[in-house]
């Protein structure tokens, strides 16, 4: 505690934010319309690499072409209302469903979601520290990963992080729909794989209140695309674009995550399915790391 009569002068910010609530509190809430508006977003851009003549390594190539891009977002609330999931760039409003026929440069991206072992590389190379470090690969400790670990996809790591293994690396993240062409090709089908559910493709499911680890990423052969792009359903989720609006930012993650806790209504729900995907709130990069968010990159292709 301070001395007996010393004044303190109050933080800058909370003097500022008082003075903003002082303002708004001019306003009664009576005067304001009653008519509820959708916020429109906006797709944070990416961009692009230096194009790649030949295959990074690690990498597989997809090749350029026309792509049905159909996805549905996964939110427990709002049903098919205007304002519920994402908004394109092509859409007027956000929507759940989404259908666009979309023409795909050709491109690279990374066979496997990005391991523990690669991730240390640049955590060494670039001494990479968040500014925010709270949760940061949380799993590890003295800045190694757990014994065994090394083929495993590096998990508690922020959308920021993820990017600046991307840049290092000089690679990016994947726009959604290069993701979901990787994954599905030009057929439409449901899974990697083809059109039918294969348990046998996939991680088994954890529904226990601790979590086991992922799994290696090169465990589930038959999980591969028809480009044949592994570990992309059921391992971990996998982070791609960001959208904004006035007051709140937003992750889509592909691919769904081995854990799914019972008990509620309210759990994250799963996105097995290359039509469906999650929209996930960003508070904070300390908050926005889970044990079950990995990612992968890509990088462009002459």
């Amino acid at each position: 505690m301070p001395p007996l009569g010393m004044k303190i002068e109050p933080d800058p910010q909370v003097t500022k934010l008082l003075a903003n609530m002082r303002e708004l509190a001019k306003t009664p809430l009576a005067s304001f319309s009653h008519e509820w508006k959708f916020l429109p977003q906006q797709i944070v851009g990416i961009a692009e690499t230096k194009p790649a003549a030949t295959a990074p390594a690690g990498m597989v190539r997809i090749p350029g072409g026309t792509f049905e891009f159909r996805v549905s977002g996964i939110e427990i609330e709002g049903e098919n209302d205007i304002g519920v999931d994402v908004q394109y760039p092509w859409e007027d409003a956000p929507r759940r469903h989404h259908l666009k026929t979309l023409e795909t440069k050709p491109f690279y991206i990374d066979k496997f979601p990005v391991t523990n072992v690669e991730f240390k590389k640049f955590l060494d190379a670039a001494r990479y520290h968040p500014k925010d470090e709270h949760n940061f690969l949380r799993d590890w400790k003295n800045g190694a990963y757990p014994e065994g670990w090394a083929n495993k996809p590096v998990t508690w790591v922020s959308l920021d992080d993820a990017r600046a293994y991307a840049a290092w690396a000089r690679k990016r993240l994947p726009h959604e729909w290069e993701w979901q062409y990787a994954a599905q090709g030009t057929d439409g089908r449901l899974y990697p794989w083809g059109k039918e559910w294969n348990a046998a493709a996939v991680p088994p499911v954890e529904t226990r209140r601790v979590m086991r680890e992922p799994t290696n990423v090169d465990a589930y052969p038959q999980g591969s695309s028809p480009f044949g792009v592994m570990d992309l359903v059921g391992n971990v989720w996998q982070w791609t674009e960001e959208f904004t609006d006035e007051h709140t930012r937003a992750a889509i993650l592909r691919g769904g995550s081995y854990y799914q806790p019972q008990g509620s209504n309210w759990y994250f729900p799963k996105a097995y399915k290359l039509n469906e995907h999650g929209k996930y709130l960003l508070i904070g990069p300390s908050l926005d790391r889970s044990a079950s968010v990995g990612f992968r990159c890509v990088a462009d292709a002459e």
